[in-house]
């Protein structure tokens, strides 16, 4: 940590604490400064940060933070595709696949972008012969991404009915079998490397259960997601069948690539191209806009006051449309793999905490089972509420009147309080923070903007504190672990080595 760092960290430190009302109270601009409205073209997102300890002091310490971390270089470092990826040697290129970053970069992701779009247009056209379900088998940002997308976007049905598996748990694969036709089913195999272990036992799985119900060129089916296509054609799939993506592209920021097919196979590449447009629109916010207007940066404000000024060791997201019930756990991947670090960009000690842990859950089933701890329990955890205006069904709109209902309600209460001087179990403290980011409509390009925009937030966190947010080395120690037990000889601490005898497996 530079001395420029270290002062303003100090200067925020020492700055007064005042209680959410009290910010209402003395500032009646208070919800223009902190709620602002992207527009989509048609449809916008409403960010709402005013439900947040932020003030005018806290806001002008953050910014000259950003500004001596060297916020505005990185950032353009990465949009100039720069190797800001300092541990493995390479550029950071998601925005690129978007159409925004380094102008060769962006011409290469356009050709690897044809490619797939001819490919999803021949087999929605039958080219490839009836094509029903696809198995899309990945694992990490490969499955994360993909799942979402589709589960968000195909509510009112799909072209191709898409089956994401994850799991080495065989329950998972034979589940996606239960629910598909093997002669009118595609495989799509998505690894960067084409080594993943998961990936490629369940790939295997996946063609043996082709071959086993009388497919006769099951490898034909198949279609490979990767950054080396070498790999894939030793595996057995046809260069034709190969879908690449850059080096540059890391896996939690993968979608936008060819990892995104399932997506395109089942919403057709009009929607696909919306939702890159919609990510795109949040790239060229977060790159060209500068100080508190920046919404990533304004939301990395926040989530280093409750780390580092309030001691917060989590951050709850809930989503109060069922259409969005996977991005707790999508967001869960994109922020703690990027920012659980503990060295900095120089390989020191981090001087403080870094990401927290990031849960969630739906709501209002989420009220019903952790929204207690939340208003009276003694931990302060911070909350983004996310919903959308237009409804996700045709029913009676007093579902939808309800819930948005509930999801304002609770970010009103958990504001306010309530006091009980009669009861104690009744008392509600209040001053707990929460944000809420509305949606016009839930829709390809407001679901690419909103993805794009925790990206960014991610960044922006991770230049401040001074790490680097596009490794992830933490993953590997326990699958080297694992690895060394398959292939025996090793010799463990006695409590694993009792839990490998009890399961029968031989060390």
């Amino acid at each position: 940590m530079t001395q420029a760092v270290q002062t303003q960290w100090d200067a925020l430190r020492a700055l007064p604490k005042p209680k959410l009302t009290e910010l209402f109270a003395a500032d009646p601009d208070r919800l223009s400064m902190l709620s602002k409205k992207l527009d989509l073209a048609g449809d916008g997102i409403l960010f709402d940060w005013s439900k947040t300890h932020l003030d005018a002091a806290h806001i002008d310490a953050f910014l000259k933070l950003s500004e001596a971390a060297g916020f505005a270089e990185r950032r353009a470092a990465m949009f100039a595709g720069e190797h800001i990826n300092t541990t493995e040697d390479r550029p950071v290129e998601h925005t690129a696949l978007r159409g925004v970053g380094k102008p060769e970069s962006v011409a290469e992701a356009q050709v690897f972008q044809t490619r797939m779009a001819e490919l999803v247009g021949a087999i929605h056209k039958g080219a490839l012969g009836e094509v029903k379900h696809l198995i899309h088998i990945g694992i990490g940002g490969s499955a994360l991404g993909p799942a979402l997308a589709v589960d968000a976007l195909t509510r009112e049905g799909a072209l191709v009915d898409v089956h994401v598996v994850s799991n080495i748990d065989g329950v998972a694969l034979e589940d996606a079998f239960k629910k598909c036709d093997p002669h009118t089913t595609m495989l799509a195999i998505a690894s960067k490397t084409f080594t993943t272990t998961e990936t490629m036992v369940n790939g295997e799985g996946a063609i043996a259960w082709l071959k086993e119900n009388g497919v006769a060129d099951p490898y034909g089916r198949a279609v490979a997601l990767t950054a080396s296509p070498d790999k894939a054609v030793q595996w057995g799939i046809d260069e034709t069948r190969i879908l690449p993506f850059s080096e540059g592209v890391g896996g939690r920021y993968s979608l936008w690539s060819s990892i995104g097919f399932p997506i395109a196979i089942a919403v057709g590449w009009p929607d696909f191209a919306e939702f890159l447009e919609g990510a795109a629109k949040m790239d060229v916010h977060f790159r060209d806009t500068d100080g508190i207007d920046n919404l990533p940066l304004r939301a990395a404000f926040a989530d280093l006051f409750y780390t580092h000024l309030r001691g917060t060791q989590t951050r709850g997201v809930f989503a109060y449309d069922e259409r969005l019930k996977l991005l707790p756990s999508y967001l869960q991947q994109l922020e703690m793999e990027s920012n659980g670090k503990s060295v900095t960009l120089e390989g020191k000690p981090v001087d403080g905490p870094t990401a927290p842990i990031t849960w969630g859950g739906v709501g209002t089933d989420a009220q019903h089972a952790v929204f207690q701890l939340l208003h009276q329990g003694t931990n302060l955890v911070p909350l983004d509420f996310i919903a959308a205006i237009a409804p996700g069904d045709d029913l009676d709109p007093a579902h939808h009147r309800i819930l948005l209902s509930n999801c304002f309600g609770q970010g009103a209460a958990l504001m306010a309080g309530k006091t009980s001087p009669d009861n104690p179990a009744r008392f509600y403290p209040g001053d707990r923070p929460s944000a809420t980011i509305l949606l016009d409509e839930l829709t390809p390009g407001t679901l690419g903007a909103l993805i794009a925009f925790h990206e960014h937030r991610t960044f922006a966190n991770g230049i401040i504190l001074g790490i680097n947010s596009f490794d992830q080395f933490g993953v590997e120690l326990g699958k080297e672990m694992a690895k060394a037990i398959e292939k025996g000889g090793e010799k463990f601490d006695p409590s694993t080595t009792a839990l490998l005898a009890a399961a029968g497996i031989k060390a």
